[in-house]
C-alpha cells in the first residue's frame, strides 16, 4: 500500500482554499474556524467513490465525504494553513449508520469500523473536533429522524455521551458521532499510517465489491434526509438532557 500522505497538505488545490479560507490573518482559533464551515457545509455529507483511501485534494473535488475524508481533509487545510493538526483515530458502532446505510449492508459489515476525527493545536493545546463531520441540512434533519426514533445512535449521528452538536467547539460544546467511539486508537499524523496499521479495519473483497452500489444507496437516504430538513431549528429538552 502507498504510503503517500492522504492529507496532502502541499498540494495545489488545498494550498489554494486554505489560503482563500484564511487570508484575513485572524487567530488560529478564527482561522481554525472558518475551515470548519467550510469543511462541514460546502463538503456535504456522503459517500465517495472511493471509500477510506482517499487523499484531501480529492476530497475537494468530490465534494463529499464521510467521518474520515472529511478528517483527512480538515488536517491538510489546516496545515497548508500553517495550524498543527492531526486525526484520532479508533472504532466506532456501525448502528451509528442505521438509516443511513441500507438494511442489507448490516448483513456484510462488523459490528464496528474504523473511524477519525480531528485535532488541532490552539494556544498550546490539542482540541478535538468532530461536529463538521454532517452537514448543517443534514445533520438537522437526522436529529429530528433519531429524536422521533427515541433511540441513542443512528443517522449518523450520537446522543450516547453528552450533548450532540453539529457548530464549531474546538470540543467544548459536544460532538457529533463520539459517543459511539468503542475503542480508541490513538492519534496520528496522516490517516494513511493508519490504514496501514493492523488496528484500521478494512473492507474485504465482497465488501469492496458492494461499495460502490452501497454508496449509491447511501447517497440516495442522505440527500432525501438533506431534503427533508425541519423547516425551523429547534432544541430538542430530551435529546439535550441525554
Amino acid at each position: 500500500m502507498s504510503t503517500a500522505l492522504l492529507s496532502d497538505a502541499d498540494h495545489s488545490s488545498i494550498q489554494a482554499k486554505a489560503t482563500s479560507l484564511t487570508a484575513a490573518g485572524e487567530s488560529t482559533l478564527e482561522k481554525v474556524e472558518r475551515i470548519f464551515h467550510f469543511v462541514r457545509d460546502e463538503i456535504r455529507f456522503g459517500f465517495p467513490p472511493k471509500w477510506d483511501v482517499v487523499k484531501a485534494s480529492e476530497v475537494l473535488t468530490y465534494g463529499m465525504g464521510q467521518c474520515n475524508n472529511k478528517a483527512t481533509l480538515f488536517v491538510a487545510l489546516c496545515r497548508a494553513a500553517g495550524i498543527s493538526a492531526r486525526v484520532h483515530c479508533g472504532l466506532i458502532d456501525v448502528d451509528i449508520m442505521r438509516g443511513v446505510f441500507p438494511p442489507m449492508a448490516f448483513l456484510f459489515l462488523p459490528k464496528a469500523g474504523s473511524h477519525a476525527w480531528t485535532e488541532v493545536q490552539v494556544e498550546g493545546q490539542w482540541k478535538p473536533i468532530d461536529s463538521y463531520i454532517n452537514d448543517r441540512a443534514f445533520y438537522e434533519a437526522a436529529r429530528h429522524r433519531l429524536s422521533v426514533s427515541g433511540k441513542p445512535l443512528g443517522y449518523s449521528v450520537a446522543f450516547l455521551e453528552g450533548k450532540s452538536s453539529c457548530e464549531f467547539n474546538s470540543g467544548e460544546k459536544g460532538f457529533a458521532q463520539m459517543g459511539a467511539v468503542v475503542e480508541d486508537h490513538g492519534t496520528w499524523e496522516d490517516f494513511s499510517q493508519y490504514v496501514a496499521s493492523n488496528k484500521y479495519s478494512s473492507l474485504d473483497s465482497l465488501q469492496l465489491m458492494l461499495y460502490p452500489m452501497m454508496a449509491k444507496l447511501c447517497n440516495r437516504n442522505i440527500e432525501r434526509m438533506r431534503s427533508s430538513r425541519p423547516a425551523a431549528r429547534a432544541v430538542d429538552p430530551v435529546l439535550e438532557q441525554v
